[in-house]
């Protein structure tokens, strides 16, 4: 009878611990073969949320940053968030065309409007800040293609698989 008992126990306990491992979700670190293909750069000077912002590759960017009034600023000049959810938007734009002109749905892309909001919060479980995006796309029905064009965009991929940061001091 007991070793019924522990053959019984074992294959329970098997059983939750693959129902267990079945509900941790796992993530992969996306690497880059060839990271040379484009590099933007940019520099970041004076107060960080109140610095300023410079692009100086190809037709180059420079920006006053200002903490927005909810967060306690003036509001007067862009913020992180903003410059991140015009290039979600931008790439995510991309990358839906693209998976619908290898696909044959060149129509289906053609009046696409990405929307995206950047929301920037206190994460559940650890300290600090932390980003929650949504993205809403406009001018197109099928859901199918809206999801290739998530998989494929390269700001979706770095949030879901994370991307390599190296971090150094400067000479």
């Amino acid at each position: 009878m007991s070793a019924f008992l522990s053959r019984a126990s074992a294959r329970h306990a098997s059983r939750a611990v693959q129902r267990f491992a079945s509900t941790v979700p796992t993530r992969t670190l996306m690497t880059l073969k060839d990271y040379k293909k484009y590099s933007a750069h940019a520099t970041a000077r004076g107060q960080g949320r109140n610095g300023q912002v410079i692009s100086d590759d190809d037709c180059g960017l420079e920006l006053r940053l200002a903490m927005p009034k909810s967060l306690g600023g003036k509001g007067d000049g862009q913020n992180p968030e903003q410059l991140f959810a015009m290039g979600y938007a931008a790439c995510f734009l991309s990358a839906l065309q693209m998976v619908a002109g290898q696909t044959g749905k060149t129509d289906a892309a053609r009046n696409a409007v990405v929307h995206t909001q950047v929301h920037l919060g206190e994460p559940e479980g650890m300290e600090g800040f932390g980003l929650q995006v949504d993205i809403q796309v406009e001018g197109v029905n099928d859901m199918e293609l809206i999801q290739a064009g998530h998989k494929a965009c390269p700001y979706s991929r770095a949030l879901a698989h994370g991307a390599v940061v190296n971090v150094t001091k400067a000479q």
